[in-house]
């Protein structure tokens, strides 16, 4: 069981991260995120609601945000180490409860590729067992990022334990040129989805959980410290 504390603003994040002082700086995407979700008051960020009113899904539409946790571990099918998503969001909906993990960016890049991968962790890192998860073959590209497979499979585990109706990883990225929007395009294709900015998108249904993908552009007033003063709560 874990157990969670609320929040009381945006600074309160900050001693979740794995590396506070590192991350946690003006400008970065931990700090930003945290000022845009806290600012949300009792919803989600505006730009959130409009991506997943916009994609159209009965799954998806007329969302009631539950709860938003911070810096969410998730056990992977095939690492040691936990996935720490910036964010799990769980929302109710007229078909039932969604589970969704967010990952806030800035300027930073989605890490290394699955090559890039492999280089640094010869003897430590075999894909097979997420790939499998995610129901990829192993000849996808090796310029794929890392980040998205453990983000996505983290999407469906949370899922599957909250027994949810829907699974979401969705990116919301405060970089005024939507950097590694590219990146995330080749990553999508692999399920023959074809993400748009604003909008969540199917990316398939694996072994009856429906699985979406999205990319929104957040306020980029959070990036440079502009909040919008006290924090509400979901």
């Amino acid at each position: 069981m874990k157990i969670f504390i609320p929040t009381e603003s945006f600074q309160k994040w900050q001693h979740l991260l794995v590396e506070p002082n590192l991350h946690s700086k003006e400008g970065h995407s931990a700090m930003t995120l945290a000022r845009s979700w806290e600012a949300a008051a009792m919803g989600f960020p505006p730009e959130v609601k409009a991506a997943f009113e916009k994609s159209g899904s009965p799954l998806l539409t007329g969302l009631a945000p539950l709860l938003a946790v911070p810096e969410f571990q998730v056990p992977l099918p095939v690492e040691v180490r936990l996935s720490q998503t910036d964010v799990l969001a769980l929302a109710r909906g007229k078909e039932g409860l969604v589970a969704m993990v967010v990952e806030g960016k800035v300027d930073e890049t989605f890490g290394p590729t699955l090559r890039e991968k492999r280089i640094e962790s010869p003897h430590g890192f075999n894909e097979r067992q997420i790939l499998q998860y995610l129901e990829l073959p192993p000849s996808i590209p090796q310029t794929i990022r890392y980040q998205f497979l453990h983000r996505t499979a983290s999407a469906l585990i949370v899922a599957r334990q909250f027994d949810a109706k829907a699974a979401v990883m969705l990116v919301h990225s405060f970089s005024p040129a939507n950097k590694g929007f590219s990146d995330f395009e080749a990553f999508a294709g692999l399920f023959n989805a074809e993400p748009q900015i604003g909008r969540i998108v199917s990316a398939g249904i694996f072994e009856g959980m429906p699985l979406f993908l999205g990319w929104c552009a957040g306020d980029p007033r959070f990036r440079a410290g502009n909040d919008a003063g006290e924090s509400g709560k979901l």
